[in-house]
């Protein structure tokens, strides 16, 4: 069972920056699939970026350009910079990490990113 958690989330302003950080359990280079999801209130939880153990990434169209998610496997870290937030990006933000041994998915407890006009 992979644990993940989740930090680096706040307020800031339109235009501002955050990196949000999500450490694992489990060594990264064992995770095939590991990224992150938002999901703003009332709506559903989507995919915002991920990357595969073979170093491929995707983004949401939204946040591409703005957005970069990286992983430090020697720290069992991954990381989401995000620049020139907008209000829409108001989310709480998920870890996610796939396992094709178990075929499971693993969430962290989320972080709360909140921009402001």
């Amino acid at each position: 069972q992979v644990q993940l958690v989740e930090s680096g989330g706040g307020l800031v302003q339109a235009g501002g920056s955050l990196r949000l950080s999500c450490a694992a359990s489990e060594n990264t280079l064992s995770i095939n699939v590991i990224g992150w999801y938002r999901q703003a209130h009332g709506k559903q939880r989507e995919l915002v970026a991920r990357v595969s153990d073979d170093g491929r990434t995707k983004y949401a169209d939204s946040v591409k350009g703005r957005f970069t998610i990286s992983r430090d496997n020697a720290k069992n870290m991954l990381y989401l910079q995000m620049n020139s937030l907008k209000p829409e990006d108001t989310a709480v933000y998920y870890c996610n990490a796939y396992l094709y041994s178990t075929a499971e998915y693993y969430w962290g407890q989320g972080t709360k990113v909140n921009v402001s006009s």
